[in-house]
């Protein structure tokens, strides 16, 4: 090696050293200075790192810039270039760039491909993605793993799951991240037949495999088998926990959640911001208001930042668990809002009863270029049931289609017949239940009958009754309220015809509701006629001491409310 050359490969050492330590976009530029009055911007190996630094600063100009001043760009700067073109979501120029390179007859690497299959995925165009499948096959690597793998993450990710799985199949060789993205495939389109048979082939398993077949069980709701893999895994990371903590929360099963948090906790595994997300909204949904300000405090202390992930699950758990001053502190505390945020606070507000708040808050958030979806409809709707405010809640119903170009859904319809039957318009109500453009559900009729009874409307209560027994007909309570009605109007002739209907139907309040309430961090659940709970002897003995203490204060049934 002369001693030129030598000092010329010191030089360029150097400056790669020079352009990974730049910090800032001025000392790059300064840098590229640097590069052409040194000729460097002619080598490979420096245009290569300069490349992939503007990529990091998202100066895709700058790079682009230095490489068409390029005489002579080698494969390593035109992958450069293409993966910064992709990182920096221009895959249609990515494309052109491979195209350039081959027309320079330059020939590809594995890392070319790779790149352009990304770009593929962003184009969401699966011609350019067979193009650059034959591609790859052309050059050679139709076995090479890493491209074969980003081929089946491509054909997965664009819904064609038997190109993904025939690329797979035809591997000669696959490492445990080709299968872990085969499962993920079959996971995106529910089929955990298909997903579970690889799992259980696999010679190998890693934390990504189990963690995508306990989210496939998640999303089919069957937390038993998510369980049970959960319970198996031989190591855990942060989205095993945080994954199996959602699929408790999803199915409602929010003290298991907890437990699971706790348990996290335990094995000394940090929560990240969706965990503590997820977490806050299980205590919101058990009205755990010491748990959940516990949480809160433990998010501080961990160094989240309030954002709004976790802004908008502490506003929704502070209204829920019926802390609306601290639901408003969060919720103003907040540099940034989204939608969710607002969503929360118009809920919460609607919630307990600020009917005019909710809706100020709604008239903030549109000068605020907020713009409302269809769950902040459901609030405002909400909101003007809560206050009685028929025209204003026919104006927002409207105004969703007209102004905001967003079609009302069943829970839309829902909210204006539970609105218009409480104000005692329950011919309206009926109306707008048969001109839906939908078929009502048993929510929509439910309501309608739940304004039936609050107006003893017996008319329009059978109408909803009748279509209740079609669509739920083994439930007994549509016929209970109705036999109440009949009963508050002393018709004890139907009241009997409707109950000898229920004994010949079998009919009996299987699944009564249920409550929690929060004791020293402990979550305790009570449902009708439950004798589970550890203290049900004294909960009974106290109920029917207060039970004799109302009677001694004159207190009088309401007769018709017929028990069975």
């Amino acid at each position: 090696m002369t001693p030129i050359y030598a000092k010329t490969i010191t030089n360029f050492n150097r400056l790669a050293q020079q352009i990974k330590k730049c910090s800032m976009v001025k000392e790059l530029e300064s840098v590229y200075a640097s590069m052409i009055k040194t000729n460097a911007n002619q080598d490979c190996f420096s245009m290569n790192q300069f490349i992939t630094a503007c990529s990091i600063f998202h100066r895709i100009d700058y790079a682009v810039l230095a490489f068409t001043h390029m005489q002579e760009p080698n494969v390593f700067v035109y992958n450069a270039m293409i993966k910064a073109f992709v990182q920096s979501y221009y895959p249609v120029q990515a494309l052109d760039c491979y195209l350039d390179m081959s027309r320079a007859q330059i020939s590809p690497t594995s890392f070319t491909f790779s790149s352009l299959v990304k770009a593929c995925s962003l184009v969401s165009q699966l011609g350019f993605g067979e193009s650059v499948h034959g591609h790859s096959w052309r050059h050679g690597f139709d076995s090479h793993v890493f491209v074969q793998t980003a081929l089946v993450d491509l054909y997965g990710n664009a819904g064609k799951i038997v190109e993904a799985r025939r690329v797979f199949d035809e591997m000669p060789e696959r490492d445990v991240f080709a299968w872990t993205t085969m499962i993920s495939v079959h996971v995106s389109t529910r089929d955990m037949g298909s997903a579970r048979q690889l799992f259980d082939e696999m010679p190998e398993r890693n934390t990504p495999s189990w963690n995508a077949m306990i989210d496939g069980y998640s999303r089919l709701r069957d937390v038993e088998s998510a369980e049970f893999l959960f319970n198996q895994m031989p190591n855990r990371d942060i989205i095993s926990w945080t994954t199996m903590i959602s699929c408790y929360s999803q199915n409602k099963q929010y003290r298991e959640a907890l437990a699971v948090f706790n348990e996290m906790q335990t094995n000394g595994v940090s929560p990240d911001e969706v965990t503590m997300s997820t977490v806050i909204s299980a205590c919101a949904h058990l009205g755990a208001l010491e748990l959940g300000k516990e949480i809160h405090l433990y998010a501080m202390e961990m160094g989240f930042d309030l954002d709004v992930y976790i802004g908008s699950a502490l506003i929704d758990m502070y209204a829920k668990c019926g802390s609306l001053e601290r639901s408003l502190v969060v919720f103003f505390k907040l540099q940034k809002k989204n939608l969710f945020c607002w969503n929360s606070i118009i809920e919460g507000l609607a919630a307990h009863g600020y009917a005019e708040e909710s809706l100020a808050m709604f008239s903030k958030m549109e000068r605020e270029k907020i713009k409302p979806n269809g769950v902040t409809f459901i609030s405002v709707l909400s909101a003007c049931t809560h206050a009685g405010l028929v025209e204003e809640g026919r104006e927002r119903f409207l105004s969703m289609s007209r102004d905001f170009s967003i079609p009302p859904e069943i829970e839309h319809y829902g909210c204006m017949v539970d609105l218009l039957g409480k104000a005692g318009l329950l011919q309206d109500a009926l109306e707008l239940v048969r001109s839906m453009g939908m078929e009502p559900n048993s929510v929509i009729w439910g309501a309608l009958l739940g304004g039936c009874k609050l107006h003893r409307n017996l008319e329009i209560a059978q109408v909803a009754v009748n279509e209740l027994k079609v669509l739920e007909p083994n439930n007994s309570g549509y016929y209970t309220l109705l036999v109440n009605m009949y009963a508050e109007v002393n018709r004890w002739g139907e009241v009997a015809n409707v109950r000898a209907t229920m004994k010949e139907l079998g009919m009996e309040k299987t699944c009564p509701g249920s409550s929690w309430i929060e004791m020293d961090r402990r979550i305790h659940q009570f449902a009708a006629s439950d004798k589970s709970h550890l203290d049900s002897d004294a909960i009974y003995t106290l109920l029917i001491e207060l039970d004799w203490q109302m009677k001694l204060c004159g207190h009088v049934p309401e007769l018709g409310s017929v028990s069975f």
